[in-house]
Formats: structure tokens, C-alpha cells, sequence
């Protein structure tokens, strides 16, 4: 900790003396004496570069940060908390979040529940080995009681962490205990008896050493050879929700802040998965506007996503470009005709087609991200795209995405 402090600071004076931070800070380090420094210079040792660069941290500015409490409870601040008062601190800063009972609400996973008194003697949480238990509780999985102290004492709550008094932790700590029947209703937590109260949490022996994990003489964290050659050199990375669950609280797509590179999915819409997912997605989406009593388009709205064997337009691979859109994840944000988060690429061709350079701009658009042409929502870096399929899928758009 204190290594990593005096790093931050060394760091922030070479902030100051290219003027990104105030020269102040750098003149908090003291001066080295002429005479002194005129003796450590010797021909055959060329000066530190970092010499006379930042100061130690101070010990209130170490202890403002170094607050872990380990598992042997070295770092727990001495004090206590009655589970009675946790209920008070609960129900005013926690039970919004998280229940009144820790069972939580539909965004957090619930606290309490899931364990029995059998477990506090065994030590470990016999619905952890049901795979048909439905959910995995806090308690469930908790085999240090100095880690939910720990978490709780610099995490929360949410909207406010760090800004709970000592007493209230411990309070909080003992009345998430009592929830699952640890400790009594009237018990006092505190610095003095919290290992007693280790000795009772239900998954206290959850935990299994994994010697090879851990072996120096051995290194087999260094022993594989799954892949020693002929690696691929590029991992297609990707989570999805199970399709009973896209919808279940409403529409990602709509709920997501203006700024960060992250978009969440429509979910009004079938996920897309495949060439025919999207071909079928975008049938439905023209049957709607056509349905509702509009114009049909002048065009399909489905893009022609050209099948591997035969596709003129594909690349050597034989993937033509509206393929190659599909795997770039271009489709989750865009529609050939119809808006999503970002335009349709109807509207990207209408307002670049013809215009010099325009097939350059796009290109650096996709691999680079961008932000403030067709409103505040930004669009992604997509560095991870070949270049020449960037090059196939911006030919694609300007030429019309037919």
C-alpha cells in the first residue's frame, strides 16, 4: 500500500512539471543540498532520472486509504454495533436496495436466504450443491465474516460509500448475522467477539485450497500448452441473456446513459444471432411500419445477406459485407432502413454518398468510435474489425447496403 501511494505521488509531480497539475505540489519536496548532491555525482553513475521527483506519503494519507480489514481481522477499527441499531441503519439506507429483510427487489441478488441452522454447524451450505436451488445468496457464499464487514464499511450504500460511521458497520454486519439466524436478535458485534462469530458463519469451510494454483517449485500457471503455436490472433468475445430474460426489465436499448462506449440491446427484438436472425428481424420490422397503415419503402428493409456459396459480393472467405455487418455487431445498433441506436445506414449513405473522402471518414469512424454527429449516444470503438472488412462494410453502406 504505502509503495503504491508514493508511486501515485511520484506520478502526480511529473504531472506538475509538464503543467498538468500546480507546481505547488513539486515544491513540497525538499531540496537537496548542493554540496550533498555534488558528491553523489560520479562520472561512471549518470544521475536518476526521477531524482528530487515527489515526496513519501504521509501516515494520515496512507491511512486514508489503507482501510482493508483482512480475514485474520488485522485493519478492523476497534468498536461495536447491536444487530437492533443495524435494523435502524438498514431500513434508512439500505432496505431500498436490498428489502427489508435482505430478500432485495428485482435488480439485486438477495442478501439473505438459502442457508439453515444445520449449516452454521457443518459450515457449509448444503444448497450450494443443488443445481435446481433457484438463486445464490450473500450468506450462501460468505466464508469470511471480515469480507462482508470490509465491503460494506468502504462500499456502501450505493449512492453514498465510506459514509457510515464504525458502530454503524458493525450494526449493519450483526443484523444481516441475525437475518440468517447467525447471532440472536440482541447480540452486540464488535472487535472483541468477532471471531467467535466466524467460528458460526454457514460457509465457513466453503472454501477449497487449489495446491496448483498456488506451487512455486511447479509453476503451472506457466505449463500450458493448449496453445503454443498457431494461436488465433484475434478472441471473439460476447455475452448474451438467455432469451426468457432479455425482456424482463424492459428495454436495455432505451434505459443506457448518453455517454460510455457500451450499448445495451434492443430487447423489444429477438436477439440476433445469425444471418437468417437478422434477415428475419428486419422482414418483421417492415411488416410493422406496413401494417400500421404507412408507405412501404422503396426498398426492402431486409438486407441481402448473401449465403457463403455463391455470394458474388462476398469476400475470399465468401462472406459478402452485410455478413460481415453482422458479425461486427453493426446490426445491434443500426438497421439497413429503419433506426435503432444509431441511424439506419440509408441515412449514412444519403448524407456521405458522393462526398470526397467520405469512405476514409467512415472507416475511421468504426475502428475509432465517434460521438456528436447523429446525437450524444457515442458509438463503440471497433478496433478489433480487419481493416479490410471495414473497407467491404463501408463500400456496402455508400453503395446503397442493398
Amino acid at each position: 500500500m504505502r509503495g503504491v501511494l508514493r508511486a501515485v505521488f511520484a506520478a502526480g509531480a511529473f504531472g506538475a512539471a509538464i503543467g498538468l497539475v500546480p507546481a505547488a505540489v513539486v515544491a513540497q519536496a525538499p531540496a537537496k543540498p548542493q554540496a550533498q548532491a555534488g558528491a553523489q555525482a560520479s562520472p561512471q553513475a549518470a544521475p536518476t532520472p526521477w531524482a528530487g521527483i515527489g515526496r513519501p506519503a504521509t501516515p494520515n494519507e496512507i491511512k486514508a486509504w489503507d482501510i482493508d480489514v483482512r480475514a485474520d481481522f488485522k485493519g478492523l477499527p476497534p468498536g461495536s454495533g447491536s444487530a437492533d441499531k443495524g435494523m435502524e441503519v438498514w431500513e434508512a439506507k439500505c432496505a431500498s436496495c436490498h428489502g427489508t429483510f435482505g430478500e432485495s427487489n428485482e435488480v439485486f441478488t438477495p442478501v439473505v436466504g438459502g442457508t439453515t441452522k444445520a449449516d452454521i454447524e457443518t459450515g457449509r451450505v448444503a444448497n450450494l450443491t443443488r443445481p435446481d436451488y433457484p438463486q445464490r445468496t450473500t450468506l450462501m457464499k460468505l466464508s469470511q465474516v471480515s469480507t462482508l464487514w470490509d465491503y460494506i464499511n468502504r462500499a456502501m450504500p450505493w449512492n453514498a460509500p465510506k459514509s457510515l460511521t464504525v458502530e454503524e458497520v458493525y450494526a449493519v454486519t450483526a443484523y444481516i448475522l441475525n437475518l440468517g439466524d447467525i447471532v440472536p436478535a440482541d447480540f452486540v458485534l464488535s472487535d472483541k467477539n468477532i471471531a467467535e462469530v466466524q467460528q458460526r458463519l454457514t460457509n465457513r469451510h466453503g472454501k477449497a485450497f487449489f495446491e496448483p494454483l498456488w506451487s512455486v517449485a511447479s509453476k503451472p500457471d506457466v505449463q500450458g500448452d493448449a496453445c503454443m503455436k498457431n494461436c488465433a490472433t484475434q478472441a471473439d468475445i460476447r455475452s448474451i441473456l438467455p432469451d426468457f430474460a432479455r425482456d424482463a426489465h424492459g428495454n436495455l436499448a432505451a434505459q443506457n446513459r448518453v455517454v460510455g462506449p457500451v450499448r445495451g440491446a434492443n430487447t423489444t427484438e429477438p436477439p440476433i444471432r445469425s444471418l437468417a436472425d437478422a434477415d428475419a428481424v428486419r422482414v418483421a420490422a417492415r411488416a410493422t411500419v406496413v401494417g400500421a397503415g404507412a408507405s412501404a419503402p422503396s426498398v426492402s428493409v431486409a438486407p441481402k445477406l448473401a449465403s457463403a456459396a455463391g455470394a458474388a459480393t462476398g469476400d475470399e472467405g465468401g462472406k459478402a459485407p452485410a455478413a460481415l455487418a453482422v458479425e461486427a455487431n453493426c446490426m445491434a445498433c443500426h438497421g439497413v432502413d429503419n433506426r435503432a441506436v444509431g441511424p439506419s445506414f440509408r441515412e449514412v449513405a444519403d448524407k456521405y454518398r458522393g462526398t470526397p473522402g467520405s469512405g476514409a471518414l467512415l472507416a475511421g469512424r468504426i475502428k475509432n468510435g465517434g460521438q456528436g454527429v447523429w446525437g450524444q449516444i457515442p458509438m463503440p470503438a471497433n478496433a478489433t474489425i480487419p481493416e479490410d472488412s471495414i473497407r467491404r462494410i463501408v463500400g456496402w453502406i455508400l453503395d446503397g447496403a442493398p
